[in-house]
């Protein structure tokens, strides 16, 4: 123990003695991009080729371009396939289709089945429930609040939503991804479907975004898959006074020469889910301030998200089952899943 002392008040004079810190911070400076000066100290000979390596490394990130462009094909033809699933599923939420008993029948797997007194539990909580709506004499139609419970279910989506949109997203339908035509500059649109309501007339909100599939000349070798580089949104047909990305302020104001005071009423925006469709716009030299480029990096998280995985998987989200697995391996599956954010 008492070695150990010594070494730790000798460990602690020395990291106080400006000329040691400053030959480590040297020593540091010197490593700083380049892995132990190690290919400094090669042969210019040797360089030289590994500079023919780097070039083909640049031919390989060409051809994994091609091979995401073949998987954005494939997601097209796949996604064609899926669709009438996800419209039958917005037919059964919307109550437009009611399904039969036996599409309704689930079988738990072996592990997920209850005790026989918890099933007796869960009979007599059924049997008062029944009980209970043949008293309000009105069943629910279809699976009411359906996606406005898969928001508030998904941190992500959760976050970004003021008790204002609740009753807003009620009225929402569907959510449907639709891909860039072949041919076309690749791209994604996400579809929010809502019924009439009292707050917008518009059926369907949109927001696009637009992906770019091949390296950058300048950095080559951070290409990683697809990209998205902007996006844009839609203007919302607000019913007068329902705007809710908007709210009124009201602030005193003095006259200068008379000293009198007055009230002012002035706009200004408001936090609200539905600012998703309203997102900064990029330059053309693509350069934006601070607050912009983290709106923006957010916003890019958010629409791959919903496109990877709300929209495929939401009865998972509505029930939650989808959830702890998402604690688990967003962050690994958005490194993996060859579709990365350009902010």
């Amino acid at each position: 123990c008492q070695n150990e002392d010594n070494f730790n008040k000798l460990t602690v004079q020395m990291m106080q003695n400006p000329q040691i810190l400053a030959a480590l911070q040297e020593r540091l400076d010197g490593l700083n991009g380049s892995p132990s000066g190690y290919m400094e100290s090669l042969p210019k000979v040797v360089k030289r080729r590994v500079n023919a390596l780097k070039n083909l490394q640049v031919k390989c990130a060409h051809i994994e371009a091609k091979f995401y462009e073949e998987v954005h094909e494939l997601e097209r033809k796949y996604a064609a396939l899926y669709q009438p699933l996800f419209d039958k599923r917005s037919e059964i939420v919307s109550a437009a289709y009611e399904p039969t008993d036996e599409e309704c029948e689930w079988k738990a797997d072996e592990e997920e089945e209850l005790t026989v007194s918890k099933q007796d539990e869960m009979k007599e909580k059924a049997k008062l429930e029944e009980e209970k709506k043949d008293e309000e004499k009105e069943d629910p139609k279809g699976i009411p609040e359906f996606w406005s419970t898969v928001f508030k279910n998904v941190d992500l989506l959760s976050d970004m939503l003021q008790e204002h949109d609740e009753p807003i997203l009620k009225h929402l339908q569907d959510i449907k991804v639709k891909f860039s035509d072949p041919g076309q500059p690749m791209s994604f649109t996400l579809e929010f479907h809502f019924e009439p309501n009292e707050f917008f007339t518009n059926t369907v909100l949109t927001k696009v975004y637009k992906m770019r599939s091949e390296p950058d000349e300048s950095d080559p070798f951070s290409f990683d898959g697809p990209e998205i580089m902007s996006c844009t949104g839609c203007t919302i047909d607000w019913t007068k006074g329902k705007n809710v990305t908007l709210k009124t302020i009201k602030k005193k104001q003095k006259h200068k020469g008379r000293g009198t005071v007055r009230t002012v009423t002035k706009t200004v925006p408001n936090d609200s889910f539905f600012n998703f469709f309203s997102p900064p716009e990029v330059p053309e030299n693509g350069e934006l301030d601070e607050d912009s480029e983290a709106v923006l990096t957010a916003d890019f998280e958010i629409g791959h998200f919903i496109r990877e995985r709300i929209v495929p998987r939401a009865v998972l989200y509505f029930t939650g089952e989808a959830i702890e697995d998402d604690d688990d391996d967003v962050s690994e599956e958005h490194l993996n899943s060859g579709l990365g954010l350009s902010r």
